[in-house]
């Protein structure tokens, strides 16, 4: 089997991208297929992650001061950018080409037999991968949910919470307690959990769930504060307090305030699972100002052009989208200029209150398309943008948005590229972020 073959195979399995259907509840498919792999899960240390939005920037961070810390690291996340192996990442760097052919090769017949999907099958890989490699350390992002989520087959070290908000409604339940409840089934029996949650409805089932599982809750909220005495796109200068010490001046290199968020609960993460923490801070700095670097981390308001402004994050619900935008929202208010917007959706994303967000920072949006089952045409996202105030522009592919917005732009204007991790893929590459 040559490499091409192996991916042409991964990517014929049943994705949630082009098919929801391919999202078959349940942990049995995973199970069988752990079993069939020599149960590499049982053999790795791991922090699991799951909540609505953050996870992949909390995930990145912990990981990244576990490298720091001078640890073997493996980290899952999806989807992935540009390439199946960055799914299964050990200190920043992908699986190898040979070594997914092989595995892929190796364990076809299992997979034959087992009928899995491609989030299963690259779930399986990631944890077959990090026990190839004796990881340390594995961190370990939830697909979507917890309770039934491919990565619950885990026993983790810690289970972290991020934020949590109405996503995959459809599937996880459309109150913030049912969607806690699907969230929290990542608690294990007498596993400490970390809670970055908020809202006082999802906590209170978060804490039923970790007081019925003897498992020790930490809440973020009463553990840590922190503020930010500076801020841009660069990333933010943040003072944190934790039960264990005090950090001045750590330089959180994603921006925005939901990363200073999202980096207080990885500090606090990586003191709860990592013993060199407990005595030097030093991991820690270098951690959360060097993610990109030591994770391969892209994709959050990476600025890929500094005049005019072309900024891409992969936000993709309204909340997530909202947070990029009050970012954003000083930088433009600075420059002066016309706010632009890359965009594409899928169903289900609540476009109306996407449209609600860029019609009330008057952004001239231009659709683009992409070639996925799940995604929406730019005929159905103009008409519900449009419907919900806000303007659109004729749609057309991302190269031909970014040298129309080269030709037409002012200094002072800005374009956003968002809606979705596709963005990334679809990028030229001579404007992609480095890998």
């Amino acid at each position: 089997m040559s490499h091409p073959d192996a991916v042409e195979y991964l990517l014929g399995l049943p994705q949630y991208a082009n098919d929801e259907s391919a999202q078959k509840p349940g942990l049995e498919r995973m199970e069988r297929l752990m079993d069939g792999m020599g149960n590499p899960h049982e053999a790795i240390r791991a922090v699991h992650v799951a909540g609505t939005n953050g996870k992949g920037s909390v995930s990145s961070m912990i990981a990244a001061v576990a490298t720091a810390a001078g640890l073997t690291t493996g980290l899952h996340t999806s989807p992935h950018l540009t390439h199946v192996e960055q799914r299964m990442r050990v200190d920043g760097a992908p699986a190898p080409r040979d070594w997914l052919t092989d595995a892929v090769d190796r364990y076809r017949p299992l997979f034959d037999r087992v009928q899995p999907s491609f989030f299963e099958v690259t779930v399986a890989l990631s944890f077959r991968y990090f026990a190839d490699r004796t990881v340390d350390l594995a961190v370990v992002e939830v697909g979507l949910g917890g309770r039934l989520d491919a990565t619950n087959v885990l026993d983790p070290a810690l289970a972290v919470l991020t934020n949590i908000d109405l996503d995959h409604t459809d599937l996880l339940g459309d109150t913030l307690a049912a969607i806690a409840r699907e969230k929290a089934g990542i608690i294990t029996s007498g596993t400490p959990v970390l809670s970055g949650v908020d809202q006082d409805e999802a906590r209170a089932v978060i804490a039923e769930v970790a007081d019925a599982r003897s498992a020790p809750l930490c809440e973020l909220r009463d553990e840590a504060s922190w503020c930010a005495p500076y801020a841009d796109l660069s990333g933010s200068v943040v003072d944190l307090e934790t039960p264990l010490r005090a950090y001045d001046r750590l330089h959180v290199a994603l921006p925005g305030a939901h990363q200073q968020t999202n980096a207080a609960l990885a500090v606090r993460a990586a003191e709860l699972v990592l013993p060199v923490v407990q005595t030097t801070a030093a991991p820690v700095y270098e951690g959360v100002r060097d993610v990109r670097a030591l994770t391969g981390f892209r994709g959050r308001l990476d600025v890929l052009q500094d005049e005019p402004l072309v900024v891409v994050d992969v936000a993709h619900n309204p909340p997530s989208i909202e947070a990029g935008l009050r970012t954003l929202d000083p930088v433009l208010a600075r420059r002066g200029g016309t706010l632009y917007v890359g965009f594409n959706a899928v169903r289900g994303k609540q476009l109306a209150a996407v449209a609600r967000l860029l019609a009330a920072r008057d952004a001239h949006i231009i659709p683009v398309p992409v070639d996925t089952a799940r995604a929406l045409s730019p005929r159905e996202m103009t008409d519900t943008l449009r419907a919900h105030g806000a303007k659109v522009l004729d749609a057309r592919p991302l190269p031909a948005a970014l040298n129309d917005f080269q030709r037409w732009a002012g200094a002072g204007d800005t374009l956003l590229l968002t809606g979705s991790h596709k963005m990334v893929e679809l990028l030229p590459d001579d404007w992609a972020p480095p890998p």
